[in-house]
């Protein structure tokens, strides 16, 4: 419509209430001469003001509302004031009120600091309109929606207040950018359930077009002829022995039986391992379960030696079964006087090497069997220039340790080969270090990271390694080649921890952005993203048939995932700080987590993914239970290892 047209509309409507021409222009003159005696500068603070007050009055009126509802409600109407603060900041930033949106910022922010504190400091570096298209974060933040999971009743309560308020502006932006997911039922009493706040959008459907690809997360084909063969080898070498054996024939003949029905029975139980990571262990839907798929390798993987599948062997014949009523005995070792040195340390598969990545660059290993007193205690010592395997101590009392030293940076992870044989570290150097715990000495250094290195772990066969950086990628190594093989990129921040699947075909991935990635090693694509953490994750780790993968992040949630549909199976939450380590046990039936809390946690994950009755009517999302919380008297737990028997490692920093 243009200028003319809106002049007759008007001149008309002003006929039809009774003005003439001349009124209409002594009204038109006084209207100008009103506009010309304000200024700009008047307007414009004017117009700002009132922007502003709508943003900061509507979200203050919204939080005391919150906090004012009754107990039973607040839980889950609290969720709501997150996503309305967050899209307040950002609008008055996308509308030029920046000295209004700082100001905003500052007066509620301690409101979420406690469980968003990671995210207030990224949206603090918003400082113009343009930061909110350049920055990644605060993009997608623009471009998805939260999905807020809330009963009937809270959502009715929140639909009245807004109503009666007449708060435009706030009922313009749940409208926008916040979807309820209404359920039956009383409300959640857990205030930091990980499933009740999601992002959906952009990212979320990028993630479910990644999750659709196929992946195959089965056990190796080869692995149930290999224990076949050395089963097969071990029941001789028991027959033979038993033959050896000179008088007593009937108790030879009956030893010689026992051992062929032995190591039948062995085979047997390993077949089920084969085909089933829970194997014998005593639950009641362990039938309706299938089991795993045999893969073929995408690797070429690395032929063990029959001596090892010997011994492997052995150890499985003495495994101890794991349940809820039966859980493992726990070797902790503490390190003690490291002044706050000690950045990470890993133990071996059968708990005799222990690792200690220092600040100082340097990397200690204590060989159990060398130890002159057996006690659970280390000590860092003073003089660390000397690569002599017994040290001096403080109190003068020696130290049997063996030190390496190449790196230039303090190291932040370290772990065992499969067989103790060999140790890689990582450091801010920016390099990967292999060492030969036999020959005590570093063999190969491997480049190839931008910025330092904060995680690597072997692979299940050995030979092949994964690594984690602040540059935002993973990497697939080969002991054999001293450049990548595979660069994984695609994470929004740090690659902060990495873990290789069952199979080795694949490797998990867990990033300051809060998701966590699943890479296919052979064509380096990421095939599974999972998303629901709210911080940056510490730590992860594969149940031993490949179905399930853990999750640890930075507030103390646990969360379980189905590799194949990529969905989340259950939070877990007890931790009250940092969970820096998890691992499942061999037969898959516990998990077990270690965290800053200076606490060891048992979760039984054999109860399967349905919610009890009881459960669902409560409002409990923790579907699988605690089993049992060790505190440590004031040691924060670094990292876990369960042995081939079930037997459980752990080891800490005193603080």
């Amino acid at each position: 419509m243009d200028e003319d047209q809106i002049e007759g509309c008007v001149s008309g409507y002003l006929k039809e209430k009774g003005f003439t021409r001349q009124k209409g222009e002594e009204l038109q003159r006084t209207n100008n001469n009103t506009d010309s005696s304000l200024q700009p500068d008047t307007v414009n603070r004017t117009q700002l003001e009132r922007g502003f007050a709508r943003y900061h009055d509507g979200y203050g009126k919204l939080r005391s509302w919150a906090y004012r509802s009754l107990d039973l409600y607040k839980p889950e109407l609290l969720r709501v004031l997150y996503p309305v603060f967050i899209h307040c900041f950002m609008d008055l930033v996308a509308k030029g009120y920046l000295h209004e949106a700082r100001t905003f910022f500052n007066s509620f922010r301690e409101d979420h600091e406690t469980k968003h504190l990671r995210d207030l400091q990224k949206l603090e570096g918003v400082l113009s309109p343009t930061h909110l298209e350049e920055m990644e974060f605060a993009h997608s933040l623009r471009q998805s929606k939260f999905i807020l999971k809330i009963c009937g009743h809270s959502y009715e309560l929140l639909m009245q207040h807004l109503h009666s308020t007449q708060s435009t502006t706030i009922i313009g932006i749940i409208n926008e950018h916040i979807n309820f997911q209404v359920t039956t039922g009383q409300p959640s009493s857990i205030s930091d359930d990980p499933e009740a706040v999601t992002l959906s959008g952009s990212i979320q459907d990028a993630a479910n077009l990644i999750n659709q690809k196929e992946m195959l997360w089965g056990l190796l084909d080869d692995l149930e002829d290999r224990i076949e063969k050395a089963g097969a080898l071990l029941s001789d070498t028991e027959k033979g022995l038993g033959e050896a054996k000179a008088g007593e024939h009937d108790e030879s003949k009956k030893r010689l039986v026992d051992g062929g029905k032995q190591g039948g029975s062995i085979k047997k139980v390993k077949k089920d391992k084969a085909g089933n990571a829970t194997g014998k262990s005593a639950k009641p839907e362990a039938n309706s379960i299938s089991a795993p798929p045999c893969v073929k390798p995408e690797l070429p993987l690395p032929i063990g030696s029959t001596e090892l599948d010997l011994s492997i062997l052995e150890d499985l014949r003495n495994r101890v079964q794991l349940s809820s009523v039966s859980l493992p005995s726990v070797n902790f070792y503490t390190f003690t006087s490291t002044h706050s040195s000690l950045n990470c340390s890993s133990i071996s598969h059968d708990g005799s090497l222990v690792a200690g990545g220092f600040s100082d660059s340097s990397l200690k290993v204590w060989d159990m069997a060398k130890l002159e007193q057996p006690t659970s205690s280390f000590s860092q010592g003073w003089n660390d220039t000397s690569q002599n395997e017994q040290i001096l101590g403080r109190n003068g009392r020696k130290r049997q340790y063996t030190l390496f030293q190449g790196h230039s940076g303090p190291v932040y992870a370290t772990t065992f080969s499969p067989f103790g044989d060999f140790i890689l570290s990582s450091s801010a150097d920016k390099t990967i270090r292999l060492w030969s715990t036999k020959l005590n000495t570093n063999l190969v250094c491997y480049q190839g990271h931008n910025y330092p290195v904060w995680d690597v772990q072997f692979s299940p066969a050995g030979h092949f390694f994964a690594s984690s950086s602040h540059d935002r990628t993973a990497r697939i190594w080969s002991m054999d080649r001293i450049q990548p093989l595979r660069i994984m990129a695609g994470h929004l921040s740090d690659v902060d921890c990495v873990q290789w699947h069952a199979n080795c075909n694949y490797i998990a991935t867990g990033s300051s952005d809060k998701t966590v990635r699943l890479w296919d090693v052979q064509s380096g694509e990421c095939v599974r993203v999972f998303i629901g953490h709210r911080s940056m994750i510490l730590s992860l780790a594969m149940s031993p048939d490949g179905r399930y993968m853990a999750s640890g992040d930075e507030d103390g949630t646990i969360m379980m995932w189905d590799l194949s549909s990529g969905c989340c199976v259950t939070p877990l939450i007890g931790h009250t700080s940092c969970v820096w380590t998890l691992g499942f046990s061999c037969e898959g039936s516990l998990l077990a987590s270690g965290s800053a809390d200076c606490t060891v946690k048992f979760w039984d994950v054999t109860t399967g993914t349905k919610v009890p009755r009881n459960e669902e009517k409560s409002g409990n999302t923790n579907r699988l239970r605690s089993l049992k919380n060790l505190p440590t008297k004031s040691t924060p737990v670094y990292s876990l290892q369960f042995s081939r028997r079930n037997l459980l490692f752990a080891a800490g920093a005193l603080a």
